[in-house]
């Protein structure tokens, strides 16, 4: 075999392996999920009938599936320094945890709200925008039945066959 022979086949080794080498995962920032509490037991308390740990785990099972898929890295969002994302109320705030999440350095950010319709009967919605330019670039939600223990299944459902089939 010929020098350039063997050069010509080193150089399509290379390039068989850079095409398929798979992508660096997206950095993504996922803020605690938020709860919009339509219950009509809410209504006549006058406040929220879930728990803040129901939500914690619902977020907690979004970032093991996007961790787990190897598609994304996750960002801490602890340290956003921010009075919406601390009172969990991104949802209130037009698109705001784009900028915080272009902030820790992540390149999407994503919010979930869990909206409770009755005891049992709940929606999750998914919110995944660029981090630079704030646009939408997936947004899913769900219909799910079961009490507020099931939401971290919902969230996980939602995500394995709605967010991560794309």
């Amino acid at each position: 075999m010929t020098s350039l022979a063997r050069s010509i086949g080193a150089i399509a080794v290379v390039l068989v392996l850079t095409a398929t080498a798979a992508p660096s995962p997206v950095r993504i920032a996922v803020f605690d999920f938020e709860l919009d509490d339509a219950t009509p037991a809410a209504a006549l308390l006058g406040r929220a009938t879930s728990s803040a740990a129901s939500l914690d785990k619902a977020g907690n099972e979004a970032r093991r599936e996007l961790e787990q898929s190897g598609r994304f890295r996750i960002v801490d969002v602890s340290g956003a320094d921010d009075k919406a994302a601390k009172a969990r109320s991104l949802r209130n705030c037009d698109g705001c945890e784009a900028r915080i999440a272009r902030q820790l350095g992540a390149d999407q950010s994503l919010l979930g709200i869990v909206r409770r319709a009755t005891q049992t009967d709940y929606y999750v919605l998914i919110l995944i925008r660029d981090a630079r330019t704030g646009k939408i670039i997936d947004q899913q939600d769900a219909n799910f039945a079961g009490s507020e223990e099931g939401w971290p299944s919902g969230v996980r459902m939602l995500i394995r066959h709605q967010v991560l089939a794309q």
